[in-house]
């Protein structure tokens, strides 16, 4: 499915999703990603919903940096599933809202808050 029709080129847009894939500016990954609007497309370590732990939540923010993201989405595959509360404690504590969501309903929030000019960084797992 295609989420966006003219991407900025200049920031990292999601372009497309579908079965078994996520497109960043038009580049297609089969695997886990994270990235922000700026910066590198990044592979996230986790195949799974299950296989996300305390070191792939550290993949995803560094909390020394600043500044943090506003909102840290993360893209559960084809449905909508919930992370352990004390995986997300330490990004809360920090400041930063995380969003559990299917990876296409992050895809396209994910588009929207980056086109605002908000700090957003998201994380999917392919369908």
């Amino acid at each position: 499915m295609k989420l966006h029709s003219d991407p900025n080129t200049s920031l990292n847009t999601v372009t497309g999703y579908g079965d078994g894939y996520i497109e960043v500016n038009k580049t297609e990954y089969a695997h886990a990603v994270v990235f922000g609007p700026e910066g590198d497309v990044v592979r996230w370590s986790p195949e799974s919903v299950e296989q996300i732990d305390a070191a792939a939540m550290a993949q995803l923010v560094d909390l020394e940096t600043k500044p943090l993201p506003e909102v840290l989405l993360i893209g559960t595959g084809n449905k909508q599933r919930f992370l352990s509360p004390a995986l997300l404690r330490p990004l809360l504590k920090a400041g930063v809202g995380v969003e559990m969501m299917d990876s296409q309903a992050a895809s396209r929030t994910y588009n929207i808050l980056m086109s605002e000019d908000r700090r957003v960084v998201v994380a999917l797992l392919p369908g």
